[in-house]
This record gives C-alpha cells, structure tokens and sequence, in this order.
C-alpha cells in the first residue's frame, strides 16, 4: 500500500539526459559493425586513410613443408670386401672434396688384387719382347686389366693403380676416397672396427643441393604441376626468397594425411638453408583483381579477419574480409573491399577496440 501511494507521486517516466558525444553502435545482419562518434575526430597522424584500388596480384598456393638432402647427390661409402678399419681421416660434419681420403681400411682382398696385378705386369713385360708367345701375352694383359677392375671394385681409385705400377710394391691398407665435394653427414664406423662386404663406413652429402619435401592438400592437387617453380622463405631468413622447382609428384595421397608428396630442386648457391628446416612454399597458380593494403589494415580476431572503411564524417564500417598474405608486410584482399573505399590502413587495432568496446 506503501509502495503504491509513493508510486502516485513519483513521475517514472522522467527524461535521461544523454551526452552530446554518445558512441552509437549498430550492428548489422550480416555481422558487419556501424560505429558512429558524433563530434569526436580522429587524429589523422595516428589513423590513417587511403582509398581502396584493385589491382592485378598472383594467386598463390601456400605449401607447407621441410628441406631434405637431395638423395640423387648424396653418396654411401660402403665396404667391398671384409676388413679392419685402421683409420677416419674425416670425422662428421668435416668438408671433403673430390678425391679426400675419408676412411683406411685393412683388407686381404685388396692385398691379393694388387699381387695379382703385380704378378700380371711383370709377366706381360717378359712376353712383349717375344713375338713367338703372342697368345701368352694377350692372356696376361687381360689378366693385368682384370686385376685392374678388382682394384677399381674394392674402391682403388685409378691413381691408387698408376701408384701400383710405378713403384712395383702393394699397400696394405685401401683408402677409401669422397667422390663428391660437400660434408661426412655420418660417420657409421669407428677406428679398429671390423666390418663385412656391404656395411656402410660413411654417408655423404652436398649441403647446397638440398629437396624440398612438401604437401599438397586433396583440394589443391588440381593445382601443381611437375616442372613449377615455387618461392620459398624461412623464418630464418625473412628477408630472403630462394626458388625451387617441382621435379616429382607422388602418384598415391598419404592416408593419415590425406596430402600429396611433392618433391622439389631447391637453389642454395650460399649454403644458407640447411636440412631439416620447416619453410613455406608459395606457388603461382594464377592472377587475380584485388585490393592490396598494408598487415596493418588487417584485424585479425580469431580466425576472422576484418577491415575498417570511413562511410561518413565521424562514422565507420568494421566488416569481414576475405584474402591471404603477399610477402608478410601486403595483404591481398580478394572478398570484402571495393574500390573508392576510405580504408583504414594504420590505427586499425585501436580503432578496433572502440568496436569491440561498445560492442560489450
């Protein structure tokens, strides 16, 4: 009874009293955000304006992957024969060039193919004077040729054989030799080891002939082609693009997941990329018409991206657009933005927390 006799004499439908540079916010049905600042202006040395323009830009593929030996180029020392290791001239990680001794090795087989050889010679050095013995000697320089290619099969080299001939006496350790110039990858055998015909002593490689090993996604296989030439860029090197061309394409998709292998010839002149790192590959599959703005245009909130227009003198547009990044400092949309657009391309984020304050 109390309260409805105050009621009587109190008038609730008293006027509010609203401030002149009230924020009004709207939000529209497609999600796209009005923000209307009446009397407030924006410092134009902060937020900037420029106006939208579409231009021709690539339409790029972005495919995730890792570098890799080129495996064409590398080599495996292997023993030929059973022997000792006596000694590692080149340790892991050690520079070799075309011919450096890598590993000393111990084997009777090699001794024997060098008697052989000497035994030959000398028998085909008696026979050349003697015109009667032609048959004996065409025998025993056949036989000197196969003792030669005995040699060259153990992993002689032709100046190991030159050496044989000139001095007449064996050498009872082989020196197993680098036929590539680049790095030991691995080292597989130590100083005193035994080992048997086909174990493997040492892996080598040339770290500026690298692969690049890639996937492609179901959606995109459309897309690649044997023979594209890719960029590619590393955290390691922001700065810095290096190329790679596609040499081979997997013929079956991995079930676990469900990408395509791509394998590609990657341009390393300065040694800089290494194996094993994660890069990103950039492939042109095409051009297209969009707008080009700075990162700094672009809000990103979540897995959303939006930019912010000028639609008045103190009123602003936050909607979604769509599009992908150029080189880390451009992005290129391609859904959302139509030239004559006022884009507001420095001072988005603190433009943005206005929105999302108004927006609470």
């Amino acid at each position: 009874m109390l309260g409805i006799v105050i009621g009587l004499f109190v008038n609730v439908n008293r006027p509010v009293k609203l401030e002149k540079n009230a924020k009004i916010l709207s939000i529209e049905s497609t999600g796209a955000m009005e923000l209307k600042l009446p009397g407030v202006e924006l410092n134009p040395n902060i937020y900037i304006f420029q106006e939208a323009q579409k231009v021709q830009v690539p339409v790029e593929l972005k495919v995730p992957g890792r570098l890799a030996f080129n495996a064409e180029r590398s080599k495996v020392l292997s023993a030929r024969a059973p022997g000792r290791v006596e000694r590692i001239y080149a340790f892991d990680g050690a520079q070799v060039e075309v011919g450096s001794p890598i590993i000393e090795l111990y084997s009777p087989e090699f001794l024997s193919a060098q008697q052989e050889y000497l035994l030959s010679s000398k028998t085909a050095k008696v026979l050349e004077g003697n015109k009667t013995m032609s048959d004996l000697l065409g025998d025993a320089q056949i036989t000197q040729q196969a003792a030669a290619n005995r040699m060259r099969n153990l992993g002689a080299s032709d100046g190991d054989i030159k050496t044989l001939d000139k001095s007449g006496k064996t050498q009872y350790n082989l020196v197993m030799r680098s036929p590539l110039q680049g790095v030991v990858v691995k080292r597989s055998v130590d100083p005193g080891s035994i080992v048997n015909a086909g174990d493997v002593l040492a892996t080598l490689a040339n770290p500026k002939e690298l692969w690049f090993l890639g996937n492609i996604y179901e959606q995109d296989i459309r897309r690649i082609q044997k023979g594209q030439t890719m960029i590619l860029r590393s955290e390691s090197y922001p700065d810095k693009e290096f190329v790679a061309t596609a040499n081979y394409i997997a013929p079956t998709i991995d079930p676990e997941t469900h990408a395509l292998l791509i394998r590609c010839d990657v341009e390393n002149p300065d040694g800089l990329l290494r194996p094993d790192m994660y890069v990103n590959a950039r492939l042109k599959t095409g051009d297209a018409e969009a707008v080009v703005v700075p990162q700094s245009a672009i809000v990103r909130v979540r897995e959303m991206r939006y930019a912010i227009i000028k639609t008045g003198k103190d009123s602003y547009r936050r909607f979604a657009v769509k599009g992908y990044d150029m080189d880390g400092k451009r992005f290129a949309v391609t859904e959302g933005l139509e030239p004559g657009m006022m884009v507001l391309t420095d001072g988005a984020v603190l433009l943005n927390d206005r929105f999302a304050k108004q927006e609470e």
